[in-house]
């Protein structure tokens, strides 16, 4: 586990990379620590305020709910995900409104319907996944931001690794968000992402 250029210097960005690092496999790590990125990037570029340690702790653990420890057979993965976070952030002595904030960001970070006035945490996560997932708006980015952020965090095989995870939980509980993405085209808007090419 190294620091990465993009992580707030706090106890709890640094205890959510390490913890992210044990969970997550090398290709999912590094979908969010991109996620993170590409969020920050577009919020420097669309000058809009947000808590740097919440979306980074966020971001580094919004995925967990996919990895086998923590995957619920009864809830979506970003819920599961969003009770990791509550959990962790409670061992750091986060109060309870901030705890249920990080599960917040990590639930809505699933929607698009979001805004930035709304919640700029949550909207900067949805962003910032999306751009890594299905290359939503990534094309507006620096192409030397881009560039470097690949070249530090590699993509692994990411694209084909989370499909196959968000069709799994598709097939296991068919009224969650991951199922409505699966259906609405998420393995063409996977498979053409331009950060793949």
């Amino acid at each position: 586990m190294t620091r990465t250029q993009y992580e707030p210097d706090s106890r709890a960005a640094r205890s959510a990379l390490e913890i992210a690092s044990e969970y997550a496999d090398a290709a999912l790590l590094n979908h969010s620590v991109r996620s993170y990125a590409f969020a920050v990037e577009y919020a420097r570029e669309q000058g809009i305020a947000y808590d740097a340690e919440l979306l980074y702790v966020s971001a580094l653990l919004h995925d967990l709910g996919l990895a086998a420890p923590f995957d619920s057979h009864t809830l979506p993965f970003e819920e599961a995900g969003g009770h990791v976070a509550r959990v962790f952030t409670a061992g750091l002595g986060w109060a309870p409104a901030r705890r249920a904030r990080a599960q917040e960001v990590i639930v809505l970070h699933m929607r698009d319907d979001v805004g930035a006035a709304e919640d700029a945490e949550s909207h900067l996560l949805q962003v910032g996944t999306s751009a890594d997932v299905s290359g939503l708006r990534v094309t507006e980015f620096d192409p030397s931001f881009t560039a470097g952020l690949l070249a530090a965090h590699p993509r692994l095989g990411f694209g084909a690794a989370f499909l196959a995870l968000v069709e799994d939980q598709a097939v296991r509980k068919p009224a969650c968000a991951a199922a409505g993405y699966v259906a609405g085209g998420a393995a063409a808007r996977i498979g053409s992402n331009p950060l793949d090419r």
